[in-house]
């Protein structure tokens, strides 16, 4: 696991190694290990990465790095983890090795298949590569994005770096807000790619590719790899698609405890972090299991579930008591997540991240599954208004939609309110909206952005619903598409990288994503308000008895009772020092909190936006620029 960042200039001015140098230290956390900078002779491409020693821990793992023939330069961020049957193809091919790590193999495969090669690779990844002889460079992501990359366009240069921090190291980096990213983070509470908080940049898509023709100046960006878009059967052989699952999830485990350094499993309790738990039982030795727990917060505390399945695998378990987090986080958190994000459980995932970093380099977690096997509780509501839909008319719908916009927010069944009186796609993108447009209008009034589209994001959302789909395609497909690259993914990444440790998610493997979209129906994914039947069917054979297997909790944060203690008064002093919402709007927010309203992912959301800004210094629409800000290591 690495950072990596680059410039890339058509001029030949990429030159200035001391700035490169500058961006790559930004990313020191990424990777303690090792750095390296690389300049190409006609200075068109300058090319910086920082290691973290994962596989191969000598120096022949240096990055950048170069191909035999000195034609090809590689920086790489994340693991391949079939790279080892893919060394064996290569070398049957006449390829020679001089190391033992995955980024040789990545060369070795562009000189074999040239950029064919990226569907080959299965993996989580993101990476640049410096083709002398064509004079490009290439720039690829993983197919599920669990690496980041950031690209930024100005003339005939582009930068690129795995955070936005080292972007904006770049002395002439202009740091001001993008009103649509904006408009959307307040939406859903993150900022859907390939939108960037800051105007102007932009990530790179999942599963898609960028060649940068360094002569010219072109770029050409294209997916090399899609969701499955053909249906899955209408029913199939459940007890055969178990033993798949099995098979297929044992491999993907044992690819994933491939390491020269020390592994453990980010063990919540839950189902999916159990049955990856219980296949690194049986694939490997004994294993190191972690979770966070809360005591005293009932449902918030997860120890005594991952107690029991730590106890039935014989793991070696260490459990970490979370206090409520210190006021002096926040700004750190605000500051390593790059755009603001307002998931709480960024908290107690950053808290076990560096927990475990005590003990191992890499971890692995249950992420995915939900996304796969429709395993979020709006899944079932979704199928429930699909059903609504046949038999309640069109004008009652619409009643009940119009009702749900006159509740107060925080009322909870709002978003489920609102949702039955539209179509389905529709349907889809009211699910976990934080503020709707007229709130959002209100909420940004002193930004004077009356021209701006409202209704953007929901509407970028539903279409993204397949035309002839079923309630279950649309949400498991938008979720995988969105909520899990631009929140799950990218919360564990830069939680984990903060703290220097590698996470990986065995429930991302290529072919079990292909498999649960294409070949599962869904009768063994979520039907009759059950959710991911074939997890649980497979559970049934490997977890021990009486385990639940219907909880659905994983690492997440009281927020309700933190915010009536400590966090209130921080969270309302912050925001009152805000120039950024309206007063009233958030005034009311807060007084439906104290009432017994469901607002505290919102005041949340506004928190972690205005920390974010402060930390980056970043002007707002129609605002002057801010000073430049001087950028170091976060340290938490």
């Amino acid at each position: 696991m690495c950072g990596i960042c680059g410039i890339l200039d058509t001029r030949g001015q990429a030159t200035d190694l001391a700035r490169l140098s500058a961006m790559n230290d930004t990313l020191r956390h990424r990777g303690p290990d090792d750095a390296g900078t690389w300049r190409s002779d006609d200075r068109t491409a300058a090319l910086a990465q920082r290691r973290l020693a994962v596989i191969d821990l000598s120096p022949a793992g240096h990055q950048p790095m170069h191909d035999p023939t000195g034609r090809l330069t590689l920086v790489y961020n994340g693991e391949v983890y079939n790279f080892q049957p893919l060394r064996a193809e290569l070398e049957g091919l006449g390829h020679r090795f001089a190391s033992h790590c995955d980024t040789e193999v990545i060369l070795a495969a562009y000189r074999q298949w040239g950029e064919a090669c990226l569907p080959r690779l299965n993996g989580m990844f993101a990476f640049a590569l410096h083709d002398a002889d064509r004079r490009t460079v290439l720039l690829a992501r993983d197919r599920a994005g669990e690496k980041p990359l950031f690209v930024y366009r100005d003339g005939s240069r582009l930068l690129f770096a795995s955070e936005l921090k080292a972007l904006m190291a770049w002395p002439d980096m202009p740091r001001r807000v993008c009103p649509d990213a904006l408009n959307a983070y307040l939406t859903y509470g993150y900022v859907p790619g390939p939108m960037c908080m800051l105007q102007g940049v932009r990530k790179l898509p999942p599963g898609s590719a960028l060649r940068f023709d360094l002569a010219s100046g072109a770029e050409h960006a294209w997916h090399y790899w899609t969701l499955p878009q053909s249906a899955p059967p209408a029913d199939g052989d459940a007890e055969a698609l178990t033993d798949e699952l099995d098979q297929r999830l044992a491999e993907s485990v044992r690819q994933r405890l491939v390491a020269d350094v020390p592994v453990g499993i980010l063990l919540s309790g839950g189902l999916d972090s159990s049955l990856v738990t219980a296949m690194a039982a049986r694939v490997g030795p004994r294993v190191r299991t972690f979770t966070v727990s809360f005591p005293g917060h009932g449902q918030f505390d997860e120890a005594p579930h991952a107690r029991r399945i730590a106890e039935h695998f014989a793991t070696d378990h260490t459990e970490l008591v979370a206090e409520p987090a210190s006021m002096d986080l926040l700004p750190v958190l605000a500051r390593q997540y790059d755009e603001p994000m307002a998931d709480s459980s960024m908290i107690p995932t950053y808290l076990v991240c560096r927990q475990i970093r005590q003990h191992a380099t890499v971890a692995l977690g249950g992420d995915g599954a939900d996304e796969l096997f429709g395993g979020y509780v709006h899944v079932s509501w979704l199928q429930r208004q699909q059903r609504l839909r046949r038999i309640v008319p069109g004008p009652l719908r619409r009643l009940a939609g119009g009702l749900g916009r006159r509740l107060p927010m925080g009322v909870r069944g709002r978003n489920q309110l609102i949702g039955l009186g539209l179509d389905g796609p529709a349907s889809v993108a009211q699910v976990n909206v934080f503020f709707d447009p007229q709130t959002r209008r209100k909420l940004l009034s002193p930004l004077g952005l009356d021209s701006l589209a409202w209704d953007a994001p929901q509407r970028a959302r539903a279409a993204l619903c397949r035309p002839g789909a079923d309630a279950l395609a649309w949400s498991t497909e938008v979720d995988f598409q969105t909520y899990l690259v631009d929140d799950i993914l990218a919360k564990v990444d830069r939680a984990s990288m903060l703290t220097s440790l590698e996470l990986r998610a065995p429930w991302l493997d290529a072919g079990l994503i292909e498999f649960a979209f294409a070949r599962v129906p869904d009768a063994l994914r979520a039907a009759d308000g059950q959710r991911k039947v074939l997890l649980r069917r497979l559970a049934g054979r490997l977890l021990p008895s009486g385990t639940d297997l219907t909880r659905k909790q994983g690492f997440s944060l009281p927020l309700g009772d933190w915010f009536d203690g400590p966090w209130g008064p921080y969270v309302r002093e912050v925001l009152a020092g805000s120039d950024l919402f309206d007063r009233p709007t958030v005034e009311a927010l807060l007084a439906g909190q104290a009432r017994g309203r469901n607002n505290t992912q919102r005041l949340y959301a506004l928190m972690l936006l205005e920390l974010w800004r402060r930390e980056y210094r970043v002007s707002l629409p129609g605002r002057s620029p801010e000073p430049a800000a001087v950028f170091e290591e976060n340290t938490a």
